[in-house]
């Protein structure tokens, strides 16, 4: 039986001020933005090279539910996205070595949601 993790929802109080975060600056693909009606607003997006989307919106979550953290974004070089994001205007943190090949970075959105940048020398 295949499982495929393909959405992950994200709480957030300022629907348009996520979407441009996640799309001018960290460079997220709008896949829909739609309002089905009932005050309803689903607004996906995807990172680029993923299977896996994000949702924000309203009527989705509670905005007052609790952040999400440490969502993992695997990248080839950490040091092109750490400049790439940083010079988009995003606050990344300093690219930490745990060793075996392995480095993170990390950043947060508006609202707290928390995302690693994960770099794995292979």
């Amino acid at each position: 039986m295949d499982m495929r993790l393909e959405l992950v929802p994200l709480p957030t109080t300022d629907v348009d001020r996520s979407k441009a975060f996640y799309v001018e600056q960290v460079g997220f693909v709008l896949d829909h933005d739609v309002e089905p009606g009932n005050g309803m607003r689903i607004v996906q997006l995807t990172p680029p090279g993923s299977a896996c989307s994000i949702v924000i919106g309203v009527g989705i979550s509670d905005p007052q539910a609790a952040t999400v953290q440490g969502i993992h974004l695997v990248v080839d070089d950490i040091e092109v996205a750490r400049r790439t994001l940083t010079g988009r205007g995003v606050a990344v943190s300093e690219v930490d070595d745990m060793g075996g090949g392995v480095r993170y970075a990390s950043f947060t959105d508006p609202d707290g949601n928390s995302w690693a940048l994960q770099e794995i020398s292979r």
